[in-house]
């Protein structure tokens, strides 16, 4: 549980190796980096936590989804998990999540590999979610389906979620989601094409909540603090991006003592979950350095 009363869940994902914490991105969950866990296996121990508000831990009680929660959660984890300066991965909040919580305990992490964190100078935080694109998709987004096959079937089918590797997606389904009867939603957009065999399905990251965090991302002090930065830290990004890009990546590693920029070619901001196998290629070439080597 973290200082401020948010029961987390963590996950041993197993492997042989220097120990590795993954995060991910905002709306998904620990499950989803399994696949790319298992690429590292034969390197790396991976472990992983699902952030506030998503998977199966459990969200803030006030609902208050500042950022600074994210690093407390990447903090809690490495404490209850006994790990003596782990190397790390993050996707997009997941990256930001754990700038935040090396600037906040400089020296907990040997090594960072982040794609594309969510780190931009501070902004004013929108009076309304309308203001924010990100905010008004999720409160959009569809909750629930009438069955986990149901929810494959339309994800697959719909970009973004259709250029993940069908077994990221498949963690998805199964991990980001949680069953319930129908009562309570589970025939939500319902076209016919359900089972009806009562096994409905809603995201565990409620949309409101998620709305919540892209409104908070604005602000989440991440950027102001790049120098504080001790470890080695890649800085990476898709060239098919519509998020963040090589300007942006640069501008940050420019401002991390010791960091570097790499490029992956034909992939988007979702890199990490379209090619879990090749992004796994480049984080073990990274973080298997020896402490204090510098990126190129």
């Amino acid at each position: 549980m973290t200082p401020d009363g948010v029961e987390l869940a963590a996950y041993d994902f197993g492997g042989t190796g220097r120990d590795l914490l993954l995060v991910h991105a905002t709306g998904f969950c620990a499950g989803v980096l399994l696949p790319l866990a298992r690429t590292l296996g034969d390197r790396f121990h991976c472990w992983a936590v699902d952030l506030r508000g998503h998977g199966r831990s459990g969200r803030p009680v006030d609902g208050n989804f500042d950022w600074s929660g994210f690093g407390t959660d990447v903090l809690t984890t490495v404490d209850g998990l006994e790990l003596d300066r782990p190397v790390a991965f993050g996707h997009s909040c997941g990256g930001a999540s754990l700038l935040l919580a090396e600037q906040r305990r400089p020296g907990t992490f040997g090594a960072l590999y982040l794609f594309e964190p969510v780190i931009i100078p501070e902004q004013p935080v929108p009076f309304e979610l309308a203001d924010n694109p990100m905010s008004a998709g999720a409160r959009r987004r569809r909750e629930s389906f009438p069955s986990a096959e149901d929810a494959f079937v339309n994800f697959s089918a719909k970009p973004p979620f259709s250029i993940l590797d069908p077994a990221v997606l498949l963690r998805y389904v199964e991990d980001a989601f949680e069953t319930v009867s129908a009562a309570d939603g589970g025939d939500e957009g319902r076209d016919g094409d359900g089972d009806g065999d009562g096994k409905a399905i809603r995201l565990r990251c409620r949309r409101e909540d998620e709305a919540e965090i892209y409104v908070h991302g604005f602000a989440n002090g991440a950027y102001e603090h790049l120098g504080e930065v001790g470890c080695p830290t890649m800085f990476a990004y898709g060239t098919l991006t519509n998020s963040f890009g090589r300007e942006d990546m640069d501008a940050e590693a420019a401002l991390v003592p010791d960091a570097a920029v790499e490029a992956f070619d034909g992939l988007g901001h979702f890199g990490p979950l379209e090619r879990p196998d090749v992004v796994a290629e480049r984080i073990g070439r990274f973080l298997d350095l020896p402490d204090g080597t510098p990126p190129s």
